[in-house]
């Protein structure tokens, strides 16, 4: 059977407590999402940490070191650190975690953008941490920078580690920003995008959207493994588009927040095993993480720092 990747992003920095009781937020709740993940299907898990009190996304190495540890000593998947990380955080927090770790993947965002999620504040009555109103309400004037200069430092400090990076596209000019650092010589052949939909700022969850995304791609870069997330109840239905295209597939808690319409998942095993079931109704096999790691061209779980 052909085999599909599969990626859990177990909690994000867009969602926050109140939405969910069920969000991660604990290093010993990430990891052990990451680890049920696994269990379900899931050859990747890609992780961001919390404030453990408040559950504010955080930078914090150690918060990260406890997460990564763990997951490592019950299973082999591979791990994906952000350098998202969270809103408003420095370049330099976002991408401590290359060097520090080393690890085999890392999330890299691929242009800047106004990444919103003001319209939540709407939806709720009362929040649960002082913080999370701030952070929701604020993003209606944030812009999510990736410039072409730090775009430069980061791909330097990931080919220094040897991390290859997941390049996240949040709209279609951003498939050319990647076809310049490949020209430029600071983006390496064969590239791994993931294609992320349906956030407020970027690109709308749809069929055409992604058709036209992949298109494009494949017209300024050629070949390149692929994957798609999308944003809330939008997750299962672009994930099964892009395995009858050929992808692969994330899902979590980092995207949704539910495993059916106005349904809250428990957890992201959950949603794993949903996609993993689709993936099998299509004669897709969900990929181990030794074989995600053969068809990314990963350099080993031997060769990180933890």
């Amino acid at each position: 059977m052909d085999k599909v990747i599969i990626t859990t992003a177990i909690t994000g920095a867009v969602h926050f407590p109140t939405l969910s009781p069920y969000l991660p937020i604990t290093p010993q709740q990430i990891a052990s999402e990451a680890v049920r993940a696994y269990e379900a299907g899931a050859a990747i898990a890609h992780i961001h940490v919390r404030d453990t009190e408040t559950g504010i996304p955080s930078s914090n190495l150690e918060l990260y070191r406890e997460v990564v540890t763990s997951i490592k000593s019950k299973c082999n998947m591979v791990i994906c650190f952000t350098t998202g990380a969270g809103l408003g955080m420095t370049t330099e927090e976002r991408v401590a975690v290359v060097p520090t770790f080393k690890p085999e993947l890392a999330s890299l965002n691929f242009g800047s953008m106004n990444f919103s999620i003001f319209p939540l504040a709407e939806k709720i009555k009362e929040f649960k941490f002082p913080w999370e109103k701030q952070r929701v309400l604020g993003s209606e004037d944030y812009i999510f920078p990736n410039t072409f200069k730090t775009l430069r430092e980061f791909l330097t400090i990931f080919a220094e580690n040897e991390t290859k990076p997941e390049l996240e596209i949040y709209d279609l000019g951003m498939i050319n920003n990647v076809a310049f650092m490949i020209r430029q010589g600071y983006l390496k052949k064969p590239v791994h995008i993931q294609f992320v939909m349906g956030v407020l700022g970027g690109v709308p969850a749809t069929t055409g959207t992604l058709v036209t995304l992949y298109n494009a791609a494949r017209e300024a870069i050629g070949d390149f493994t692929w994957s798609v997330c999308a944003s809330g109840y939008h997750q299962i239905s672009i994930c099964t588009l892009a395995l009858t295209m050929g992808g692969n597939a994330r899902v979590g808690m980092e995207d949704s927040l539910f495993i059916s319409r106005g349904v809250l998942a428990k957890s992201n095993a959950e949603q794993v095993e949903k996609i993993v079931r689709i993936a099998r109704e299509l004669s897709l096999e969900p990929a181990t993480p030794d074989e995600a790691r053969q068809i990314l061209g990963l350099k080993g779980s031997d060769k990180v720092n933890w």
